[in-house]
């Protein structure tokens, strides 16, 4: 049986891992909100969703295979400096916002489960995030990600747990409501924003690099062009789609746990992912509350060094640095640099009086106005022949990629006109 788990886990990739990263404690906050807040009513965008954001990654991850460069050395050589600086800017100080959740997150449901003051675990669980990140080689913390993405397989238990009914459930997901509310509208580019995310964009090219040096097809990153083939792209883009499967069914699991618990009872609020665990207890038991909380600290250890690693990847790229978790840390110490600035950034975000749910949930909405003129440039890049070869997008995927961009960007341009 174990060499079975072996090598199922071992058939996938980066689309897999970046696809699970994706529910990480600041997705998990808000899937929890949006399941409080509207019940089912936002169920079916986790349907809608998941061929769209498939579309985009692959995408993603096909630039990296084919170019050897992640999505910032490709902006780099081909584009603008003040486009990439903007890009890269906006993607560190999201990201950075965005770890000091996910720690606080972990650190929060480790107090809940194991009696022990808030600062330790935070400071042990940044410690960790760190030495896993630094000083593990590549093969061996691939791996590691990879098993911590059965942890997202609590969310799918505590659904079981609790009595539901599943033909709302059914309605709810494949017939949309649409509201035109500030709130409503907020909360779908909220959504929008920790499903296709940048850091999601910038992660999975610059790791089907990594993939490509650890198999010697290049010789590192940035140098020399892989030599891919069509078995190459199949197996990323089955990847891709798996990853992608994985991410949004915890999503749609995590919202019809609260909308049936939380909505139920009248419990609207949820500032913090571990505030939501703490109110399943009463109403769900023991069982229920343990999952949460300990998925809770899974998805914190996967989504973490994700995020740390995606904006060292971009910020090395622009300055040129040697980059990649395959070098050691005396071989790349901006590289490394980076991802413990933005991991200690993080840290010291729950040092802030600042309410850490208003926070994330802002910048998961900021993710979602920022994510368009991204994928502008991915459907440019990946349509471009001059970068692309013959491995540019088909009209079917180009197609996707353009309708999901629109939809983002008329969803955003909406909620500005609703704040103004």
């Amino acid at each position: 049986m174990n060499k079975k788990i072996k090598k199922f886990f071992k058939s996938f990739g980066p689309g897999f891992i970046t696809g699970a990263s994706d529910d990480d404690p600041s997705g998990i906050a808000t899937y929890s909100q949006t399941g409080a807040l509207f019940g089912y009513a936002q169920l079916w965008l986790s349907l809608y969703l998941w061929p769209f954001m498939s579309v985009i990654q692959e995408m993603c991850g096909r630039i990296g295979m084919v170019t050897g460069k992640g999505l910032a050395g490709v902006i780099k050589k081909h584009y603008t400096r003040s486009i990439l600086y903007v890009a890269v800017f906006l993607l560190f100080f999201a990201n950075t916002i965005n770890i000091g959740a996910d720690l606080g997150a972990m650190a929060s449901a480790a107090q809940l489960l194991f009696d022990l003051p808030f600062a330790f675990w935070l400071i042990f669980m940044t410690a960790v995030t760190l030495i896993l990140e630094v000083f593990v080689s590549y093969q061996v913390y691939a791996k590691y990600l990879k098993y911590l993405t059965l942890t997202l397989f609590a969310y799918v238990a505590t659904v079981f747990a609790v009595k539901q009914d599943w033909s709302v459930i059914l309605f709810s997901t494949i017939i949309p409501t649409l509201s035109f509310s500030k709130d409503y509208l907020m909360n779908i580019v909220a959504i929008l924003g920790t499903t296709i995310s940048p850091y999601l964009f910038f992660w999975q090219a610059s790791e089907e690099v990594e993939e490509e040096v650890v198999k010697h097809k290049i010789k590192a990153m940035g140098v020399g062009i892989p030599r891919v083939n069509n078995r190459d792209i199949k197996d990323m883009r089955l990847d891709t789609i798996i990853g992608m499967f994985v991410s949004e069914a915890v999503a749609f699991f995590i919202i019809v746990t609260t909308a049936s618990t939380l909505h139920q009872a009248g419990i609207t609020n949820i500032e913090t992912a571990t505030q939501a665990a703490e109110a399943l207890r009463p109403l769900a038991g023991n069982f229920t509350f343990i999952l949460f909380a300990l998925g809770i600290i899974g998805t914190g250890l996967l989504g973490v060094p994700v995020l740390a690693g995606s904006a060292s990847y971009a910020i090395a790229e622009t300055l040129g640095w040697k980059e990649g978790l395959y070098r050691k840390f005396k071989q790349a110490h901006g590289f490394y640099g980076i991802i413990t600035i933005a991991t200690l950034f993080g840290l010291l975000i729950n040092f802030v009086s600042i309410p850490p749910f208003k926070v994330l949930y802002y910048s998961a909405v900021l993710n979602g106005l920022v994510a368009p003129p991204l994928m502008i440039l991915i459907l440019l890049i990946a349509s471009n022949k001059k970068i692309m070869g013959k491995r540019t997008n088909s009209f079917f995927l180009s197609s996707l990629g353009w309708v999901i961009t629109s939809f983002m960007t008329i969803v955003a341009i909406m909620l500005l006109y609703n704040l103004v």
